[in-house]
């Protein structure tokens, strides 16, 4: 067989990424074609991995933080064998494909994470390199390292740009994460054109003084030089490494290569020609050769690797048969038969005890009670343990205890919540990370990323209203539990007290396909007094706490800590025929079949009053025209939190006037 060199091979990226943008009319070609060098010798040399198992658990990670450029996964893809065939690649961008303008998660086999908003990527790869540490930390054994793989980062200018670089970086340097490498395409364009007039940081200065190891001025076109760079940074066990490779943007285009116009549009077919002949690349749209295809092919090899792994621990699981198995559970993301037995009965206990406590300590007591039964938990707070009482008994700090279940995150919202996605989509762990509601304004997009991805992060927020009392406006939320429930696919929940607190963890805990976000108090919430009924219905998101005599007159409804405002109202109104719903999760609720929903609110009763601390703008589908909503449309106040509560309304005096008038009409 005619031998290939790593030129031509990475050409045949070159090719298909141009061939690929050109025919859907818009993407970025340039992009993959500066890296395509990078990329074949990452691939061909290093990447540990199996395209007939895109799943294999020990399989090295390979995430395109800067993933506009897209067609560089799609191209390394498809040409090493994964199930990513060429009419694939022909559909790039087009409604329905496994070859999205950006790469999704879910969509074709061996793309690890959904990037494309810039940094992002980078952040999900400091969570799997995390993920990686603890996981072989646990399950590790003398002689036998079934956790064992790198994750390895393509990112550019625009990722480091962004301030989660600077936020997930800065982390991953203090834990020294040895088995993250990241590879820079430093080629000096954005959108924009040269990035000197606005980006011209000292990179490798400033990723030294993370704590990274830094290699520098490699030339991203020499195959030899990349080689090298590699085989140093798997040298380095204490740090993460950065490679820093000067490319070409659009190398081979003889006009646009090194210019701003092959960064996010095609080449054109005059170009592609000339950049065909450039490139000594002689054959047609989306052609490559055989003997090309079989230069790149690991399928081969790939099968052989994880087979050795495979015999490795079947050894394993003769000396350690309890690890083995533990391993292989929490690997299919399943959870034990102790968390069956047991979680009902946990959350009976807790109902039992009838606490008037913050939400807060609620959530913190829950995990106490759950924790024990998920030794797959991990989790974190940005800076605020104390306050967002993440920590249980059972917590030990990763970076105190290699083998532990708790992430210091300092002050970082963002990285936080993005390196937890890491964290999950690496698998073996159930995360949770947490810090107040206020500031998951600072996360925002990485919540959006998990909702998009249909990952089960949880996310636990606090000092969710007002309540929070004298630090004032600035951290008091508003409008937020209402734009959480905003995002697709995120299942919101803002219990009312202690029982509540435990379900909504516990519905967390089991979601295999959906990001949690729980919103817990500064202050106490009384408890709610349930009948075994009511209980049970706590997970369908809405159940009537309080009922009337014969049909309902007013229905009245209400989340987390106005719950116990919308049962004092209802007893001021003994002689109305008052119903009072508890909502920890309209999502939740709007899932149940129409018969739930209409024993609940059945639509007959039109008269109808929202309570809840935050802003009113989403409740009009269930008040309609002719109810009312007791909410919160400014901005908070700074002084104690009684105080703060009576002078916006959140009053049960406000809550009865607002009924009366509405049954008087």
């Amino acid at each position: 067989m005619t031998s290939i060199d790593k030129r031509t091979k990475a050409n045949a990226i070159r090719a298909l990424s141009m061939d690929a943008v050109q025919k859907a009319k818009s993407g970025h070609p340039g992009a993959p074609m500066g890296m395509a060098d990078i990329a074949e010798v990452l691939w061909s040399d290093f990447l540990k991995h199996n395209p007939l198992n895109p799943t294999w658990s020990d399989r090295d990670r390979f995430v395109l933080s800067n993933g506009h450029g897209s067609m560089l996964i799609y191209s390394l893809l498809h040409l090493t064998g994964y199930d990513l065939s060429i009419e694939d690649i022909k559909q790039f961008r087009q409604l329905h494909s496994k070859t999205p303008g950006h790469p999704e998660y879910g969509y074709a086999p061996g793309v690890e994470t959904t990037t494309g908003p810039l940094g992002q990527g980078i952040a999900n790869a400091v969570g799997m390199a995390i993920a990686e540490r603890t996981l072989g930390a646990q399950f590790n054994r003398p002689e036998f390292s079934v956790v064992d793989h790198h994750t390895y980062v393509f990112l550019g200018d625009g990722c480091l740009m962004e301030g989660i670089s600077h936020e997930a970086c800065s982390l991953a340097g203090t834990l020294g994460l040895g088995k993250l490498i990241a590879i820079y395409d430093d080629n000096g364009i954005s959108i924009d054109g040269e990035v000197e007039g606005w980006f011209a940081d000292n990179t490798p200065g400033r990723f030294e003084s993370y704590g990274w190891h830094v290699i520098s001025d490699i030339d991203g076109h020499d195959s030899n030089a990349i080689h090298a760079a590699l085989e140093s940074a798997k040298q380095v066990s204490d740090k993460p490494t950065l490679i820093c490779c000067k490319t070409t943007i659009g190398f081979g285009s003889p006009n646009k290569g090194g210019k701003e116009s092959s960064h996010g549009a095609p080449l054109g077919a005059e170009e592609i020609e000339l950049t065909r002949a450039t490139l000594d690349w002689h054959y047609g749209p989306f052609e490559v050769p055989g003997e090309i295809y079989d230069a790149w092919d690991a399928r081969d090899h790939g099968k052989k690797v994880e087979f050795q792994w495979q015999e490795m621990f079947e050894k394993y699981r003769a000396d350690h048969p309890e690890l083995a198995a533990e391993y292989e559970r929490r690997m299919s993301s399943t959870l034990s038969e102790e968390w069956h037995k047991r979680n009902h009965e946990k959350i009976s206990q807790i109902a039992e005890k009838q606490e008037t406590i913050v939400s807060r300590k609620a959530s913190q007591n829950a995990l106490q009670e759950f924790g024990p039964l998920l030794p797959e938990l991990i989790g974190g707070s940005a800076d605020l343990a104390g306050s967002n009482l993440t920590i249980w008994s059972g917590s030990k700090g990763i970076q105190e205890y290699p083998d532990g279940n708790y992430i210091y995150y300092g002050v970082r919202e963002f990285a936080m919540a993005a390196i937890n996605n890491g964290v999950t989509l690496h698998g073996g762990f159930k995360t949770y990370c947490s810090t107040f509601l206020m500031f998951s304004e600072y996360a925002r997009n990485a919540l959006r990323m998990s909702a998009l991805m249909k990952v089960p992060t949880i996310y636990v927020f606090t000092h969710d209203s007002v309540g929070l009392g004298e630090d004032g406006p600035t951290h008091q939320p508003v409008e937020q539990t209402a734009t959480l429930r905003l995002i697709p696919g995120m299942s919101v929940w803002r219990p009312c007290d202690a029982v509540e607190s435990a379900v909504a963890w516990q519905q967390a805990i089991e979601s295999k396909d959906q990001p949690f976000s729980l919103i817990f108090s500064r202050q106490n919430l009384q408890h709610q007094t349930r009948n075994r009924d009511q209980l049970d219905c706590i997970s369908k998101g809405g159940y009537v706490l309080k009922d009337c005599d014969g049909h309902p007159e007013l229905i009245l409804i209400a989340t987390g800590s106005e719950v116990e405002l919308a049962m004092a109202a209802a007893e001021k109104l003994p002689h109305r025929g008052i119903r009072v719903v508890s909502m920890p999760s309209t999502d939740r609720f709007e899932a149940q079949d129409e018969d739930f929903r209409q024993s609940v609110l059945p639509v007959s009763v039109n008269k109808r009053v929202v309570v809840e601390a935050g802003v009113s703008g989403g409740w009009g589908k269930y008040v309609g025209f002719d109810g009312a909503v007791v909410g919160i449309d400014t901005f908070g106040e700074s002084a104690p939190a009684k105080e703060v509560f009576e002078h916006l309304g959140m009053t049960v005096d406000n809550v009865v006037l607002t009924i009366s008038n509405l049954l008087a009409d």
